[in-house]
């Protein structure tokens, strides 16, 4: 599994990672949400061993990841760039990558290669942008590393390239338990294809759900003979994460199991009283705005 505890990242003198706290599971897709700026593309490249923290640690199965060889070797990093490719073959980018990872599989690329029928003899400078995410993306796989990085994979693809993408990263995880770690700025995306999502901002992990908890997000519509505030439901027991009230509805958005809701809520004695379905991109805007932040700043581009 992947462990980063208080990882700190100063560069300029401009603090870039503070206090990061993160675990991933092993066989897990792990989505990092945030806007430009947040600090992804940093932490990915302290994941893959790239930058050493100021403090802190990055632990890949237990092992710090920093000038280690041994860590390194199950670690493929997709970056956001692919202009330091252009002078390559696919066919040259395949051998260099092979000297560094011993497990390399001919078949799988071949497999996959034929599948999106890229050229194997022509400078990826020729690639549009598509294809070259499409050809590094078949070399980080048939690596066969245990762990998949991928900063901004699916930016500027067209939907049928990331669909193709997409089928490439899902069957690796199902073959073989790959875990992958997707930075992007869509949480559109990230829902997708990720089963946990955490949101950056300004260099913090502000917060991580599993996106198959959504479910126990609700937004509630009550209407009440008193008056009530924020605090008289939070101190019920309710994890309120946005609370609002126009006239004479309450517009209270609680996270938790519906029936241990209904039960606290019944305690007020509503009038009314009726549950609606949120989309994930509403249940990370309230969970943003539970933690402080202007969300629709954070969250752009969905």
């Amino acid at each position: 599994m992947i462990e980063i505890k208080n990882l700190e990242k100063a560069i300029d003198g401009a603090k870039i990672l503070d206090g990061i706290d993160l675990e991933i599971k092993k066989g897990s897709v792990f989505g990092l949400l945030g806007s430009n700026g947040a600090g992804k593309s940093t932490l990915l490249r302290h994941l893959c061993g790239v930058y050493k923290q100021d403090s802190g640690s990055v632990l890949i199965d237990g092992a710090e990841v920093y000038d280690n060889a041994d860590a390194k070797r199950k670690i493929f990093f997709v970056n956001d760039e692919t202009v330091q490719f252009t002078s390559f073959t696919l066919s040259e980018l395949k051998e260099y990558y092979k000297v560094y990872y011993p497990g390399f599989s001919e078949e799988l690329f071949e497999k996959l290669r034929k599948s999106v029928n890229l050229p194997l003899k022509k400078k990826l400078g020729t690639f549009s942008k598509g294809m070259k995410r499409q050809a590094i993306v078949i070399v980080g796989l048939s690596c066969q590393t245990e762990y998949l990085l991928l900063d901004e994979a699916f930016d500027g693809l067209d939907p049928a390239m990331r669909m193709i993408v997409k089928n490439m990263l899902f069957d690796s995880i199902l073959d073989r338990q790959l875990t992958v770690v997707i930075s992007s700025h869509n949480l559109r995306e990230i829902s997708e294809i990720c089963d946990t999502a955490g949101m950056m901002h300004d260099g913090k992990i502000v917060f991580c759900r599993e996106i198959d908890g959504v479910d126990n997000v609700h937004k509630l519509q009550v209407a009440f003979k008193e008056e009530y505030t924020k605090d008289d439901f939070v101190n019920a027991g309710l994890d309120v994460l946005s609370f609002k009230k126009n006239k004479s509805v309450y517009e209270i958005i609680i996270d938790g199991e519906i029936n241990e809701i209904t039960k606290k809520i019944n305690t007020f004695s509503p009038i009314v009283f009726d549950s609606i379905s949120l989309t994930l991109e509403e249940i990370f805007l309230y969970e943003m705005e539970s933690k402080g932040y202007y969300a629709q700043d954070i969250l752009d581009n969905n």
